[in-house]
């Protein structure tokens, strides 16, 4: 298709009305990303399971995402923008009826699975449906919106489910979901256009093979560690077979006409830059996001409700910072963000890797809320600033791309976190007459979270001085 028929195609697009359909649906299914977080005691409960198995509500959730989203690229060439997001919303529809009727808990991780087939197709689709519609030099601001549900989503996510749990029970977390997707569906139904370009590329089961068993497998690999132990040898083994089909998937990717993901996108310096400090970035959050519960209910002796409560407001100064720091990065550029971001960034996970027992509830709320901002400035403004860099014809290979890579690294981050703060509070527990005194349980897992933190300080270090090196470069329209 010539550029002037692209062009007198897309005259008629309205692209308010499609960015607020994916905004509802976004935000809904992010919410219910991390919303059953809360509820995995009542889970361990109701289905007499231990807390590895439980744990497949969220590592399936993550697995299943890591499978999709690297096809998502293949997908958005294949299906028009109407079909993916129509299927987005009646998979998370039934993941969600699923996953609420569920009688014994393979129904519920089912359900669960089906939901981040759901969220798999809608995140990549969103992103490369915003590329398309928006010019670059308001990029910045609809990604801050972007970032708004992105990041306020799953904060509010555990306070609210911690008091729909205290009030009736944690299928209704589900259940409430329901009349918010079936809305989504239905203006997405009125207000969706079709805005890409399917060029219906030859699809390489070889490709689909490889990518499924390369990033299943590390994301697989990293998620049962924390449990199984890096000695393991499921996890050695897993992780040795996911590294071996990457390379392999990687390789086969170059020498095909028509790649299933095209990684030439790694050719542009500022968007593998940009890449791999979004990477850390995420991995300073979802490491975060599983530290600061365990220690603020254990640390601290405070309520699941309470301790979402408290880091509710960092998530809301994200939401309410997301547009204004997008629209900073429209007018100003990338300069006045990414450093600044990654300085505050590391400055509160230093402050977080001094917390005691006595550290306040005022003290807490600020060290996140200051994590946050700090997120803010990089998050979404760097992903726009990566993807202005490719053009227009490889935009659904640098979503996918960096979408994928949020999943790998997220799973990581939290492994790893988990990790050293258990072999940290292991090593203080030798230290102590009598390791087996409740009383010892707060500042043993204090002192675990102490040094956990100290990963996040080193991913801040390493995004500072990759923030150096992100200059302004060509971008395309």
């Amino acid at each position: 298709m010539s550029t002037i028929a692209i062009e007198q195609s897309q005259a008629g697009i309205k692209p308010i009305p499609i960015l607020i359909a994916f905004l509802i649906a976004g935000f809904v299914g992010l919410f219910s990303e991390t919303a059953l977080n809360m509820a995995l005691g009542n889970l361990m409960i109701e289905f007499n399971v231990v807390s590895s198995t439980v744990q497949w509500i969220t590592t399936g959730y993550l697995l299943t995402m890591g499978i999709l989203i690297p096809v998502s690229a293949l997908l958005i060439q294949w299906f028009s923008t109407r079909q993916l997001f129509v299927a987005s919303l009646l998979f998370s529809i039934a993941g969600a009826i699923v996953s609420g009727m569920a009688p014994i808990f393979e129904v519920l991780l089912l359900g669960r699975v089906i939901q981040a087939i759901g969220t798999g197709l809608l995140i990549p689709l969103m992103f490369n449906t915003i590329l398309i519609i928006f010019p670059i030099h308001k990029r910045g601001t609809i990604m801050g919106l972007v970032g708004l549900v992105m990041m306020s989503a799953p904060a509010i996510g555990p306070a609210t489910a911690g008091l729909i749990i205290e009030v009736l029970s944690w299928n209704w977390i589900l259940w409430l979901l329901i009349p918010f997707l079936a809305f989504s569906l239905v203006y997405g139904l009125l207000f969706m256009q079709n805005v890409s370009e399917l060029t219906k590329p030859k699809i390489d089961v070889l490709s689909i093979f490889l990518s499924t068993l390369g990033f299943g497998g590390i994301v697989y690999g990293f998620s049962i560690a924390g449990h199984k132990g890096w000695g393991s040898p499921l996890v050695i083994s897993t992780l040795i077979i996911g590294l071996m089909s990457l390379l392999v998937f990687s390789a086969r990717q170059f020498k095909l006409d028509q790649p299933m993901l095209d990684l030439r996108t790694l050719q542009y310096p500022v968007f593998t830059l940009a890449l791999l400090s979004v990477s850390a970035t995420f991995m300073i959050i979802l490491s975060s996001m599983i530290l600061l519960p365990l220690y603020l209910q254990i640390g601290l002796g405070l309520s699941a409700l309470t301790a979402g409560l408290i880091l509710m407001p960092g998530g809301a100064i994200n939401g309410i910072l997301s547009p204004v720091a997008g629209r900073v990065y429209d007018i100003y550029g990338a300069k006045w963000l990414f450093t600044p971001g990654f300085i505050i960034m590391l400055i509160m996970l230093w402050l977080l890797s001094n917390v005691t027992t006595e550290t306040s509830i005022l003290m807490a709320i600020l060290l996140h809320s200051g994590l946050m901002i700090g997120v803010t400035f990089v998050m979404m403004p760097l992903q726009t600033h990566g993807l202005n860099a490719l053009p227009k014809n490889l935009y659904p290979d640098g979503t996918a791309l960096i979408n994928t890579l949020l999943q790998v690294s997220g799973s990581i981050g939290t492994a790893l976190a988990i990790t050293i703060m258990s072999t940290s509070q292991n090593n203080f527990l030798k230290t102590v007459t009598n390791p087996s005194d409740s009383s010892l349980a707060s500042i043993s897992l204090t002192a675990g979270v102490q040094t956990a933190f100290i990963l996040g300080i080193v991913l801040a270090i390493s995004g500072l001085i990759m923030s150096f090196f992100i200059k302004q470069q060509k971008e395309y329209e």
